[in-house]
C-alpha cells in the first residue's frame, strides 16, 4: 500500500509559505513604524529640542545635528536601552517568528534530499534569503537596525515568495561535479557574503536618502529666518544616523562581506580544479564572481578614498548588490555555462 500523508518536501514548501506570511506581517509592521516614527510625539520631543537650541545661541541646522548625534549613540545602545518603538518590536518579534518556521522549512528540504540545501536556484534562494535574515537578527543585538526591518522582510517577501512560486523544483540527485564537499564551503560562504552585502545595501540607500535630507536642511537654515521646525523629507529619517554613520556601518557590513566573496572566489577555482581540471576557464558564473569582486574592490577603496565618500561610494555599493542579483536571478536562467545549476529544466 502507499504510504499516506505529506512528504517532507511538501512539509517544507507548506513551512516557507507560512513564514512568507509571517514576514508578510512583519513587513508591514516596520512600515507602520516608519510611519509612527514622524508621529506627533517625535515632531514635539523635536522641536522642543530645538527650542532649547536656538535659546542659547543655535539655529535650525544645530537642531538636525543634535537629532543625528542622538540618533547615532541609539543605534549602538544595548537593547534595553533603545527607544521603545512598539511597532517596530512587533515588527522584529514577527521576524524571528518568521525565521524559526524559514529555518524549518530549509531544515526539511535538506532532510529530504539527504544533503545540504542549496544545490539549485530555488534550494540557494531559500537558504540565503534564511541566511540574510539571520544577519540581521544577529545584528540588531549590536546595532539597532530596526529602520532596516521593512527593506529585509520587504525583500525577503520578494525573494522567498518569487522563488518559491518560480524556482521550485523537485528534490533531484545531485550532478556529478557538485558531490563535493566544496559544495558545503563554497556555496555557503558565498550565501553568507551575499547577506551581508543585501544589508549594506539597506544601508546605501538609507545613506542617500539621509544625505539628500541633511543638503535640503542645510538650505533651509540659510534661508530660515521665523525659527521654525526644518522640515527635510520623511520623519522617520529624523531618527537615523547622520549619512556619514550609515555610510560608515555599510562599509563594515560590505567590507566582511567582501572577504567571505574572496574566499568564495578562491574556493571555486580550487572545487573547478577538482571537477574539470584548469582553475579558471572564463565560465559565465566565474566571470561574474569576478566581476562582483571588483565592484565590491572598487566600494571599498572608494571609500577608504576621502575624495569618493558619500553619494558616488553609495552607489558602487548599490550596483554592488545589483551585480549579485543578476548573477542570482538572469546569469542562472538565461546564460550557459558549467556553474549553470538553475534546476530549471
Amino acid at each position: 500500500m502507499p504510504e499516506e500523508g505529506l512528504s517532507l518536501d511538501a512539509i517544507s514548501v507548506l513551512t516557507v509559505w507560512t513564514a512568507v506570511a509571517i514576514y508578510t506581517l512583519a513587513f508591514v509592521a516596520y512600515a507602520i513604524d516608519l510611519a509612527r516614527r514622524s508621529d506627533q510625539s517625535i515632531k514635539a520631543k523635536d522641536a522642543a529640542l530645538e527650542r532649547e537650541l536656538v535659546a542659547v545661541g543655535g539655529s535650525p541646522i544645530d537642531a538636525v545635528r543634535a537629532e543625528e548625534a542622538l540618533a547615532a549613540d541609539a543605534i549602538s545602545a544595548s537593547p534595553k536601552e533603545r527607544p521603545r518603538f512598539v511597532w517596530a518590536r512587533i515588527g522584529t518579534s514577527l521576524t524571528v517568528l518568521g525565521f524559526l518556521f524559514h529555518l524549518a522549512g530549509t531544515v526539511l528540504r535538506g532532510i529530504a534530499a539527504e544533503r545540504v540545501p542549496w544545490s539549485n536556484m530555488y534550494e540557494f534562494a531559500l537558504t540565503g534569503m534564511l541566511l540574510v535574515v539571520a544577519v540581521y537578527l544577529v545584528t540588531l543585538f549590536r546595532y539597532d537596525l530596526r529602520f532596516l526591518g521593512a527593506f529585509i522582510t520587504g525583500l525577503t517577501v520578494v525573494l522567498l515568495g518569487g522563488a518559491t512560486l518560480a524556482f521550485y523544483v523537485e528534490v533531484v540527485p545531485l550532478a556529478d561535479p557538485l558531490k563535493s564537499i566544496w559544495l558545503v564551503i563554497h556555496v555557503f560562504v558565498a550565501t553568507l557574503s551575499s547577506a551581508l552585502f543585501a544589508l549594506a545595501f539597506g544601508l546605501s540607500v538609507m545613506q542617500l536618502l539621509q544625505a539628500r535630507r541633511e543638503r535640503l536642511a542645510v538650505a533651509a537654515s540659510a534661508t530660515a529666518s521665523d525659527g521654525g521646525v526644518v522640515k527635510t523629507g520623511p520623519g522617520f529619517l529624523r531618527t537615523l544616523p547622520s549619512a556619514d554613520a550609515l555610510e560608515s556601518l555599510a562599509y563594515r557590513f560590505a567590507i566582511i562581506g567582501f572577504i567571505f566573496w574572496t574566499f568564495t572566489l578562491i574556493a571555486g577555482s580550487i572545487w573547478a580544479n577538482d571537477a574539470w581540471g584548469r582553475y579558471w576557464g572564463f565560465d559565465t558564473k566565474e566571470v561574474w564572481t569576478f566581476v562582483i569582486w571588483v565592484l565590491y574592490a572598487g566600494y571599498i577603496h572608494a571609500r577608504a578614498t576621502r575624495g569618493w565618500r558619500g553619494a558616488r561610494s553609495a552607489w558602487l555599493s548599490i550596483i554592488g548588490f545589483s551585480a549579485v542579483l543578476f548573477n542570482f536571478i538572469i546569469v542562472n536562467q538565461f546564460f550557459k555555462g558549467l556553474h549553470v545549476y538553475s534546476g530549471l529544466s
